[in-house]
């Protein structure tokens, strides 16, 4: 009898998190009880107990999505998550690791034996399959390739040479193709000789004899046209068709930009080769999202929340030295003003928020910046008309609120050169900000890296060194 697989809200999976944990709570406390009791049959009772609470919890399991069952796991310990991963069926093992964060897909995959991986990978697809690869010992991949019919092998191999930001990578071979010559009653029948159409089948793709494209059958124009019609009269030859070297970028804009389902993947001389689907475009933009909010904070890979120690400084600790020596930097900056500091205290109440302001605007401007790149609505050639816009609506920000900041310091301190010194400072600072948002992720894409790479770190360096000198400097040329 086949079970029902529920998909819950956010709310709902807190609520099975919280139930997991209470049930391993409660085996950990029984099982510790039966454990300092001296009784006969103690190895029975402890049996008995573990069974209780575990047949409990897979049940649970069993009757949760995969990617529920994967978030349960990513919000676990690493001792209890590999508990609840020794009860989940081994059917289902692959698809859930597909679900998983990177980070914590390593620690379930070191936990397993060979034999375990190679079952694990019987139910997916090539496709699937290489999305697990490079996570997988290579003993592993070479029995997969071994236990593979000729043709998946062909598949795996091909969807394995594709580079990981590219549209292969996202792609699939579950395409349903038809001939043009024949009619969408031949069509109908062939379609209901499937147990069930690969997921997001909204058009079947027209090739000739040769595997070329033709054109696509959209599902909905096939339920309701004439059955006695030929396929090319109701095809459309108005498609969007990629290749599998695009860049993933490109196709994520696409399917965006044109209310994609699904899209045809053809080899340069225009055969079908497989297509690209929406959840596919869908995961890639979400770990592209991750991937460049854990870069502006300087995190070089996804982190298990889990992990041991060393595991995280190793993660963290190239762009902590590099804050460091900016720390140090903007210290001796301060340092190199002592003696003006000593005369007007005041300086030192107010240099931060020159510095804070500088800060969030340049991170302002990089944001948008680093997200106009990755759209693709802006490329270096016009890196001079940004910055002519930036530093326009930093000078205007900075003499509306360097103003507004000059006033406060002039009603805190009475002194009209202060507050036009801080006016001064907030708008110089401003500027170099609106420069840096700029700069930095145009001269780190022309360096071939990710523009977002460690630029929250950057920006806020430059800005408070840059926002300590400005006013400081200010301040003693004009106020001492």
């Amino acid at each position: 009898m086949p079970q029902t697989i529920e998909r819950k809200a956010l709310e709902d999976l807190q609520e099975d998190l919280h139930a997991v944990q209470e049930l391993l709570r409660r085996h950990r406390l029984v099982e510790g009880l039966v454990q300092r009791q001296k009784m006969a049959r103690h190895e029975l009772v402890e049996q008995l107990v573990h069974k209780q609470h575990f047949v409990e919890l897979g049940k649970k399991l069993e009757a949760m999505h995969p990617a529920d069952v994967a978030f349960i796991l990513e919000a676990l310990p690493l001792p209890d998550r590999l508990v609840v991963w020794e009860l989940v069926r081994a059917e289902r093992d692959g698809e859930i690791l597909l679900e998983v964060s990177d980070a914590v897909r390593e620690s379930l995959i070191r936990s397993m034996d060979s034999q375990e991986l190679l079952a694990a990978t019987e139910g997916l697809d090539a496709d699937e399959i290489a999305d697990l690869a490079p996570d997988l010992p290579e003993e592993v991949i070479e029995g997969v390739f071994r236990s593979l019919p000729v043709a998946e092998r062909e598949q795996l191999r091909a969807a394995m040479s594709y580079a990981e930001d590219s549209v292969g990578a996202l792609m699939d071979f579950e395409e349903i193709s038809v001939r043009e010559d024949v009619t969408l009653e031949v069509v109908t029948r062939y379609l209901r000789r499937f147990e069930e159409l690969p997921d997001h089948t909204d058009q079947v793709f027209v090739v000739d004899r040769e595997e070329q494209l033709r054109g696509v059958l959209p599902i909905s124009k096939l339920i309701v046209t004439d059955l006695e019609a030929l396929v090319r009269g109701v095809m459309l030859t108005d498609y969007v068709t990629l290749y599998p070297d695009d860049k993933a970028q490109d196709a994520a804009q696409a399917f965006e930009r044109y209310d994609l389902v699904s899209a045809a993947v053809v080899a340069p001389n225009g055969k079908l080769i497989g297509r690209v689907t929406v959840n596919a475009v869908v995961d890639f933009i979400r770990a592209r999202s991750e991937a460049q909010q854990l870069a502006k904070g300087g995190l070089r890979e996804t982190e298990d929340v889990f992990a041991s120690v060393w595991q995280s400084v190793r993660n963290r600790w190239s762009w902590l030295a590099i804050n460091m020596v900016t720390a140090f930097i903007a210290s001796r900056v301060i340092g190199a003003f002592e003696g003006s500091i000593e005369k007007l205290v005041a300086l030192a109440a107010l240099m931060p928020i020159v510095a804070g302001i500088g800060g969030n605007s340049g991170n302002q401007t990089i944001t948008m910046i680093v997200r106009a790149l990755a759209l693709g609505q802006v490329d270096e050639g016009q890196a001079k008309q940004l910055l002519r816009k930036e530093l326009a609506v930093a000078v205007t920000n900075g003499l509306i609120w360097g103003g507004v900041l000059g006033v406060v310091a002039y009603w805190l301190y009475d002194s009209v050169s202060l507050g036009v010194v801080m006016t001064a400072a907030m708008s110089l600072n401003l500027l170099l900000a609106a420069m840096l948002g700029v700069g930095i992720p145009i001269l780190m894409m022309r360096l071939g890296r990710d523009p977002a790479l460690g630029s929250s770190v950057m920006i806020t360096a430059f800005t408070d060194s840059g926002g300590f000198l400005i006013f400081l400097g200010l301040a003693t040329l004009f106020l001492l």
